[in-house]
Parts: C-alpha cells; structure tokens; sequence
C-alpha cells in the first residue's frame, strides 16, 4: 500500500484592491498539497482577517460573519470538508492509487450536495415546530425570563397571524419584505416595534439555517431601512423626585407609600425592577448589596449610600415571603400605581414623543406621569450619577453596563443637565 504524502491547510485567500490588502469578508480556502501538486478549494465561506485564528486554522469562537454565519457553523463545515478529503486520501492510499484533482473537487462538490439534501430532509418538519423547538432549547441556553418567553410567543403569533401555513422556503427577500408590511399594515405597529420583530425571526432562521432544517438564507442579506428616531430618556429630575417625596400620599391611598419607596430604592442603586423584586435580605452587606441580575447573570456589588440604606432600615424587620428584603409587588401593578403615584403629585410635564408608522412621522404630546413605570428609578440613578461628575466607567460597574453604545444616551442628557445647570449662573 502507497503512502500519499499531503498537507491540507485552511486560510484566507490574500487579494488586494487598489493596491490595499483587503481584509474584510475574504473567502475561506482549503490548500492541499499532495505529491507535487497544488490544489485550492473553495469553502463557500467568508470571514474579516481580524476574525480568523490562523495558529487554529478556524473562525474564532463567537464571531460572525457578513452574512450572519456563527463561527460554530462555519468551522464544522469546513471541519467536515477536510476530513471527507482526509477520508478519500486514505482509500486511494489502500487501492495504491494517486488520485487527480478532478477526483478531489468532485469530493468537495459531494459534500456540498450531500449538506443541501439533509438541509431539504429537515425541512419536512413544519416551520411552527422548529420555532417551537427553537424557543425551547434557548430558553433552556440562556435561561430566559417570563417576559423573554411571552416575547416569542407574540413572534409566534405574529408569524401564524401572517400566514397559518407559513414555510420555511416563504421568507424569501419578497416574503420578509410582505412579512414587514403586514406587521405594519394589519398590526399597526411603530418603526421601532417592527425592527425588534424583525430582529426576532431572522434570529431564528439563522438558528434553524444553522440547524439545517432549510436552506433559504434570504434572511442574511434583509437589511431594510426603517426610519426611527432616538428614543427619548424618561427619567426623573432632582426637582420631581423632591416633589414626589414632599407628597402627602392620602389616607386611602398608604400602598402608593411602599410603591415610592421602592421606586427611588431603584433611583439611588440602579436595579432593575426584577433584582428589586428579588433582592434577599442575605444581599445586603454592611455597605453594599451584592446582587446577581436576572437579565444578565452579572455579578454586582453596589455601594449603599443614605437614601437607599433608610429604605432598606424601614423595612429590615418586616418579614416577606422567601427572605425578601422589601414589599416588592407584580410589575404590572408597580407599573400603574408609579403612574397614579406621579399624577398625584403633578409630575405632569408634556413630553413630545416622536417615531415613524412607515415614512410617515408621528408627534404625541403625553404628561409625563403616563410614561413613568418600573424602569424609570434606574434611568433616573445613571443620569443623576453621571450629571453630578461621577465617571461613566464607575456608573457601569454598578449598573452591569458592559458597552458604551448603551450608555450614550444617558451621556447625552447628563452634558444636556449640566448645560442648563450652567445657565443658572446668569440669572444670579
């Protein structure tokens, strides 16, 4: 029996454009050199250089690239090329032939036609029953919350209310585009509810692709444009928050006076509504909580300062149900008394919403008690940190932050506070 000596090497091909070397989206090639002979096949894939690991001869873990391929998916393919190649090598070896590059190619075209026929045998399984498993093993991955889970069922009946027979091969870049239109048109939804939907189902044919239960990868290259505009940051001045504090909440009306208190417990540590409800009396050490988040798992340590350390020395003898710390209630109750509590005491500044329905730009004037809910204690403890000069980098160790995109808006309207907190020294 022959010994064929071989080498097969993955890298980027080099090709330059205008003298420059390109080093975005540059396909991926399988060098095999052979007994004298050269052969390069290409995988079909693509990846940025700085994506690469060319020590391992794979995409490093966790990247993607143009076309929304996970570095998982592509490196087991390719994986699954090299070693069909290896595979065919050793058979010549045992038959003492030395085989031609045809016969080399011919593997690779294979290969590639063997992946388009599992991909067509998954597809028998209904597009709603991917989806479902789909919600399932995600949920499981990234231990979604109730809110994540009640998201992708509306998704789910987003898609059914579209098309009750919906397949796979339907969202094409003509059935995402009618898909767009209807969510619009049938749902009336706002340009920046459409774009999350979006988001939401061309995450899951990515994974499905990924899954190999069809091969319509129209989703990949769907980018719309979809006008919006920059949300507005609803958040509470030192002004209101004084206003809401010197209220003298009525007699018939003493559960709105725990609902206060947790709404600035929020105000002054920048927890979420979830990890208030679920701050354990074991978080609170000395001087500070130590909390991990329900959304992200992040493990936080929050220094107590003397607003949020009177709140938790109200309620420190009061005993609730799993060691809580505080009378926390159900988010949609918090949410509507925060509201009733904000009306009562003339929070009621008109705030301009605007966003787009389509090409079409909407203008809502709305008093600010009506867009106040759980969330707005933490909106109001970054930008009153960040309007009082303490560093941004600081505010994202207490807040679990881990980007600054997230952050700039907060940035945007702290510059704005300490603009017109400025401005005050011209009327002395």
């Amino acid at each position: 029996m022959i010994q064929i000596k071989r080498n097969l090497i993955f890298s980027l091909e080099k090709r330059k454009k205008a003298g420059q070397l390109i080093t975005e989206n540059v396909p991926i090639r399988l060098r095999v050199n052979y007994e004298g002979t050269r052969l390069d096949i290409q995988t079909g894939y693509r990846i940025d250089i700085a994506k690469w690991n060319q020590d391992k001869e794979q995409v490093k873990n966790g990247a993607y690239n143009k076309l929304e391929q996970s570095s998982s998916a592509i490196n087991s393919r390719i994986l699954e090329l090299k070693v069909a190649i290896q595979d065919f090598f050793q058979e010549c070896e045992s038959q003492d032939n030395i085989p031609n590059k045809d016969e080399i190619r011919a593997i690779a075209k294979s290969l590639k036609e063997k992946g388009k026929v599992e991909i067509e045998k998954k597809s028998e399984t209904s597009l709603f029953d991917v989806f479902d498993l789909f919600v399932k093993e995600n949920s499981r991955l990234n231990n979604w919350s109730d809110a994540t889970l009640t998201k992708f069922k509306a998704v789910k009946k987003h898609i059914t209310s579209f098309n009750p027979d919906s397949k796979f091969e339907d969202f094409d870049e003509s059935g995402l585009t009618d898909y767009l239109i209807h969510l619009r048109k049938e749902k009336k939804m706002r340009n920046s509810t459409i774009k999350k939907q979006l988001g939401f189902i061309k995450w899951f044919l990515r994974w499905s692709f990924e899954k190999k239960h069809h091969n319509n990868d129209a989703y990949q290259s769907f980018r719309p444009k979809i006008k919006d505009a920059n949300k507005t940051v609803i958040f509470l001045t030192e002004e209101e928050k004084s206003k809401l504090l010197k209220y003298e909440i009525p007699s018939t009306k003493k559960h709105l006076e725990r609902v206060r208190d947790i709404l600035f417990f929020t105000c002054y540590t920048g927890l979420r509504y979830s990890d208030a409800y679920n701050l354990k009396r074991s978080d609170i050490k000395k001087d500070h909580i130590e909390v991990t988040t329900v959304k992200t798992s992040d493990s936080l340590i929050i220094e107590l300062n003397r607003h949020s350390r009177a709140i938790l020395e109200k309620y420190k003898d009061i005993p609730y149900e799993n060691n809580k710390a505080l009378p926390v209630i159900s988010n949609q109750k918090m949410n509507d008394y925060i509201k009733d509590l904000a009306e009562l005491a003339e929070i009621d500044t008109p705030v301009r919403i605007t966003y787009y329905v389509g090409n079409k730009r909407k203008d809502e004037t709305i008093p600010k008690y009506d867009l106040l809910g759980t969330h707005v204690g933490r909106r109001t403890f970054i930008c009153s940190a960040l309007s009082i000069g303490i560093p941004v980098q600081v505010v994202m160790k207490w807040t679990g932050h881990s980007d600054y995109k997230a952050m700039k808006p907060y940035i945007d309207v702290a510059d704005k506070t300490k603009k017109n907190a400025m401005e005050k020294f011209n009327e002395l």
